[in-house]
């Protein structure tokens, strides 16, 4: 049992650092990792707005988490692509909401910084709906031809 064990871990263990080697996985750490200085910076400034910030780093991870792992390929009835699409998509939508109303009123420095990482965290999610938009995904190729039967 322990054998089996040992031989599978650096199957798994090459499993989740292909992924976070991946696009995907890159822009996913990427959002993670701007969420959480976002997230400090409104803290430092008592502001109204970290809850975004914060919600969307626990959604960002937990896709992180499922894709490296390969859970999304043994839970079935959720549709991944779709999910991961709305869910930047709205991330996007929302950060940028966010950050017009914060640079707008501009009460301080670190409130500026939130501002301007908002509108980063904004493009950033915005780039990740775009590239995981499904429908994009399901282009058709044309059927290639044979060549020796002509006309």
């Amino acid at each position: 049992m322990v054998d089996s064990e040992r031989l599978s871990a650096p199957g798994c263990w090459l499993a989740c650092t292909s992924f976070s080697r991946s696009k995907k996985g890159i822009l996913l750490f990427a959002e993670i990792i701007l969420c959480l200085v976002i997230l400090v910076c409104f803290s430092v400034s008592t502001s109204d707005c970290f809850s975004l910030s914060v919600i969307e780093m626990i959604f960002a991870a937990v896709l992180f988490v499922f894709y490296m792992c390969d859970l999304h390929s043994k839970i079935s009835f959720i549709s991944w692509p779709w999910t991961d699409f709305f869910r930047s998509l709205i991330a996007a939508i929302l950060y940028l909401i966010t950050s017009i109303v914060v640079l707008v009123e501009g009460r301080g420095s670190s409130i500026f910084v939130a501002g301007v990482l908002g509108l980063l965290a904004t493009l950033l999610f915005g780039y990740d709906a775009y590239i995981t938009f499904p429908l994009k995904q399901q282009r058709h190729t044309a059927a290639p031809t044979d060549p020796t039967n002509g006309p």
